[in-house]
């Protein structure tokens, strides 16, 4: 288990660090933790990030300041990459890193068994979005966090609590951001850069396609949206202002986002952080004020919201306008001239010559014009006509003006933390006094004790007592220790030297100075990744060839009868309509051994529960699970058939045999963020029985609390007033390129942004079978009768031998009305 340390419920303030000088500011702030990446599986590899030969300087510095340590290794793993991660994990618990922060189940198991000694939190990628979910976790192994989806709200968060109290006993310390971007995707199941570009998110390459400009196509008309381009990109995270409800809640640390910051950026938001925790644990007023709510503008900022914290408001959350750093609004144009302009309803932010403006003119952002002042006259701001680069001719009045960036602030706050001399904090020291006359004096902290050359004497009037030790021992000076309890457990009455006794305390001191600067030793696990890989059994005769085809409408849920479908899964909007499902398939199938199975949503958050028992009265004959939450739920249902879905990100035969025990599942699907190779590479590492593999679908790119429909297509903010237009019109999303996605909201207002090209592996299916794979499956999406026909038997000739994969792939770019690739699972 995790070293030991003294019993701490003060919440945490847990700053980023891409790079040392970002780790400098931040603990010059008042950070309590840092987070940071190194060269491999951290899901920011854009960030500077930190190499395996700074560990022990870097830990040193930060413990010498009282402040931890944390690594993130929050990407999936793949089968040929867990003996270098396990090597990383030992140099990690090698060098005295406090925490891991990990994505991937299997990894985590990995961490938990080779480096017991560091903590474990699970990171926001693991999709913890409900109390079930975190039981389901909890119950694979102990964690000391975990960091909660940014999905959830204070009212959500506050349900973790409650669940801990009443049913589930919950026992991890929750973890949520505070500051910062972010994702319109939940974290975990964001599958748009690896179906775009094979570039995954889940992997530390995440190109933002979110913060790209996409028209909307309503009912195959593309709807004039002004300025409103952006309809993926959120505003800011800003939470200060709920600190207070937060640490109610029972939050034990509060998480900046940021490693792709500057540090002048992580100085600005921890010191305004930790101002505000400060404050909320004394009980003290909310003490943010102006000054700090513009240098969070400054340093970074696309607009600051409460983000889902307050609750649902999709319109404040995301509105269009803009994907990149604005800052805070200066005013709008009045008048304008060569050079020149003045401004009507400023906002009353500070402006001097040197700042940085953007002009917005709700125009196309790539196109639009920015600036800095040259020098003020009176009302009016002068840009250099020559080298400010405008083009005064289309300044006009009306247009809004934006201030991006103040260069005497960044000097300021750069100076601030440059110049910082963070205070050592303090480690008590709970000392202990021990000996009798004619023996040494020992004087012990914990596990580390000193004794005195000199013996003790027998006083003959004052006696060594419990006031002069404290006294001396509490002399501490400028040591990075303090005093806090003496138990003196003298015998008799002792003389002892004041010089002796001040020795013995400097003895102690430099005894526990040298336990910082060495990392504890690590304890020397024997264990090794292998150990907790699946038996191999493979069968000699593979089992024949099966296809399930997964149906979201009753059309194709009939195709899928005609066609003589043995297994069919169904994932419609409202899961009502499931018991009609699977009455139909019970009354038409004709095939003996048919199977129906219903999907649960991809997200369940506090209180939704009822989705799955809703499935359960319409009686399938098995379940698609898409989350942890739904593991938990059905774990003891053995007289179900379940199988879990690819949003639960199976990279590894690690994580494939933790699921597979722990939530007795029947097969698996494989993670659609594998290649042919990883995936050939996975299947080589389990039971050739336990998976199933999408050979056709069209790839769920977003999956997103976001409601583009009710933000774009209504005047309401949340699902209780926006007169659901996802039930009335057939919504696209039309991107830089010109490739049509299509859109669909689910039973929880989520939405889903589909890939407009469908993803075909029927070129690798030769090479899948040779495995002993025989589950595959096809995902329809927005097919007709017709439709869903045509793709069902093209793939039920490839499988029976009847075609090939050349005669296919024909086939389908011949009825796929927006194209067809091979997609992720090419290797690049």
């Amino acid at each position: 288990m995790p070293r030991a340390t003294e019993p701490n419920s003060t919440p945490e303030l847990l700053s980023p660090a891409g790079n040392w000088d970002c780790a400098r500011a931040a603990v010059a702030a008042g950070a309590d933790a840092i987070f940071f990446g190194l060269p491999r599986f951290n899901a920011r590899l854009r960030a500077d990030n930190f190499t395996d030969d700074d560990l022990p300087e870097l830990m040193d510095f930060l413990h010498r300041h009282g402040v931890k340590g944390f690594v993130t290794m929050n990407t999936l793993i793949f089968t040929g990459e867990l003996e270098s991660a396990e090597k990383q994990l030992r140099k990690i618990a090698e060098a005295g890193v406090d925490a891991l922060i990990i994505q991937d189940l299997g990894l985590a198991k990995l961490a938990r068994t080779v480096a017991p000694n560091v903590e474990l939190h699970a990171s926001t990628q693991m999709t913890i979005t409900s109390p079930e979910g975190l039981a389901f976790v909890e119950s694979l192994f102990p964690m000391e966090r975990a960091v909660l989806a940014r999905e959830l709200s204070l009212k959500e968060i506050e349900r973790f609590h409650a669940a801990s109290i009443e049913s589930l006993n919950l026992k991890t310390p929750l973890e949520v951001f505070v500051h910062g971007a972010l994702c319109v995707a939940y974290s975990g199941q964001c599958l748009t850069s690896e179906s775009l570009g094979q570039r995954s998110a889940n992997r530390g390459e995440c190109a933002q396609a979110c913060r790209m400009p996409y028209e909307l196509v309503v009912d195959g008309e593309t709807r004039d949206m002004g300025e409103h381009r952006y309809l993926l990109s959120p505003q800011d995270l800003a939470a200060a202002d709920l600190i207070p409800g937060l640490v109610k809640a029972g939050v034990k640390s509060f998480k900046i986002e940021g490693r792709l910051k500057s540090p002048e950026y992580v100085a600005a938001v921890t010191r305004v952080y930790r101002k505000a925790i400060d404050a909320a644990l004394s009980d003290q007023p909310n003490p943010i004020t102006p000054s700090d709510r513009y240098e969070l503008e400054m340093t970074f900022s696309r607009g600051l919201t409460t983000g889902w914290l307050a609750g649902t408001n999709h319109p404040y959350l995301t509105h269009g306008r803009f994907g990149k750093k604005r800052g805070p609004v200066l005013g709008e144009i009045e008048a304008c001239g060569h050079g020149w302009i003045t401004l009507k309803n400023t906002t009353g932010v500070p402006i001097a010559a040197g700042d940085g403006v953007v002009f917005d003119a709700g125009e196309n952002r790539d196109l639009e014009q920015g600036a800095r002042i040259w020098k003020i006259e009176g009302d009016r701001l002068i840009f250099h006509r020559t080298y400010s680069g405008i083009n005064f001719s289309r300044i006009q009045p009306g247009h809004t003006l934006y201030k991006t960036s103040d260069p005497k602030l960044e000097s300021e706050i750069r100076r601030f933390w440059q110049n910082a001399k963070p205070a050592q904090r303090k480690t008590p020291l709970h000392l202990t006094v021990s000996g009798s006359p004619g023996e040494p004096i020992t004087l012990r902290h914990g596990s580390h004790s000193v004794r005195s050359e000199t013996l003790l004497g027998i006083a003959e009037k004052r006696p060594l007592d419990t006031e002069v030790l404290t006294a001396q021992l509490s002399r501490l000076g400028d040591t990075p220790y303090e005093l806090a309890s003496l138990d003196n457990q003298l015998h008799g009455d002792c003389h002892f030297p004041l010089s002796a006794l001040n020795q013995l305390r400097r003895d102690l001191v430099e005894k526990l100075d040298s336990t910082v600067t060495e990392a504890p030793p690590s304890p020397q696990i024997a264990t090794t990744f292998r150990d907790l890989l699946p038996s191999i059994i493979h069968d000699e005769t593979p089992a024949p060839p099966s296809l399930s085809v997964l149906c979201r409408s009753m059309v194709q849920v009939n195709a899928a009868i005609d066609s003589g479908v043995t297994s069919v899964y169904c994932d419609f909007e409202d899961p009502r309509r499931y018991k009609e499902a699977v009455s139909l398939f019970r009354e038409q199938s004709t095939t003996p051994e048919a199977k129906i199975h219903l999907a649960t949503p991809r997200i369940l958050k506090p209180g939704e529960t009822g989705y799955l028992k809703l499935i359960e009265r319409a009686e399938p004959d098995g379940l698609l699970l898409r989350n942890l939450a739904s593991l938990h739920y059905y774990k003891d249902r053995s007289d179900l058939i379940k199988i879990g879905d690819f949003s639960l990100n199976v990279a590894n035969p690690i994580t494939a045999k933790l699921l597979m025990e722990n939530a007795s599942l029947d097969h698996l699907t494989v993670s659609y963020d594998l290649n042919i190779g990883q995936v050939l590479d996975l299947l080589d590492g389990v039971p050739n029985h336990w998976f199933e593999l999408t050979l056709h679908q069209h790839m769920p790119m977003f999956h997103m609390e976001h409601c583009v429909f009710c933000t774009f297509l209504s005047s309401g903010t949340t699902y209780k007033d926006c007169g659901r237009p996802c039930e009335n019109h057939v919504v696209h999303l039309r991107d830089r390129v010109g490739q049509l996605h299509r859109l669909q909201a689910d039973v929880g207002c989520r939405n889903t942004l589909f890939n407009g090209r469908a993803q075909t592996g029927a070129r690798f299916y030769d090479e899948l079978r040779s495995t002993g794979l025989s589950r595959f499956r096809v995902e329809l999406l927005d097919e007709d009768d017709l439709g869903s026909l045509r793709t069902i038997q093209a793939y039920q000739n490839l499988l029976s031998g009847r075609s090939d994969a050349e005669t296919l792939l024909d086939n389908v770019r011949a009825f796929e009305k927006l194209g067809v690739t091979e997609g992720t699972l090419v290797e690049s």
